[in-house]
């Protein structure tokens, strides 16, 4: 259930944002209020993304960055700072959300395996895969004012299976 708009007035940088995972984070944090920032290595999905984005009133610059591209990283930021800079604030938090297996396109060679699945469903304690918008639901908080103390940690969102991290 989506709570409301408690990222308004706010940006959120998504990267690898254009499908799955990481759109569900995007289009969540729109929801919710925030101007977000997407970004993927393909114009074309940055493009498709953008627009499917708008559409649902939501507040979207779309770039193209692929995020091992250092010139590319340092692009997006600044294309980011450039309408919104007054919207930054002077204190980031920097936390990681640990996906358990969720079908998307990217997870295809495991969802695909009846044998690796059967592993997978083995050791999950709710005994199913996740959903990008479960995913998306922990990034969320995570980004939210109700992890204000919350920084450095990686929120393992796997559905009980046990994690290493």
């Amino acid at each position: 259930m989506i709570r409301g708009k408690r990222f308004e007035g706010k940006v959120a940088i998504v990267t690898g944002s254009t499908q799955g995972i990481g759109y569900s984070i995007a289009h969540r944090l729109g929801l919710e209020g925030a101007s977000v920032v997407i970004s993927s290595r393909n114009q074309e999905n940055v493009d498709e993304a953008t627009q499917k984005l708008k559409g649902q009133g939501i507040r979207v610059l779309g770039l193209v960055c692929h995020v091992s591209n250092a010139q590319q990283r340092k692009d997006l930021i600044h294309k980011t700072v450039e309408a919104l800079a007054s919207e930054l604030g002077p204190e980031v938090r920097v936390n990681c959300v640990a996906s358990g297996v969720v079908p998307t396109r990217f997870g295809e060679i495991i969802t695909k395996s009846e044998t690796i699945m059967k592993i997978i469903l083995d050791s999950s304690q709710l005994k199913r895969l996740g959903t990008p918008e479960e995913i998306a639901a922990a990034a969320v908080f995570l980004a939210s004012d109700d992890a204000s103390y919350i920084t450095g940690e990686t929120l393992v969102v796997a559905g009980g299976i046990p994690s290493r991290l």
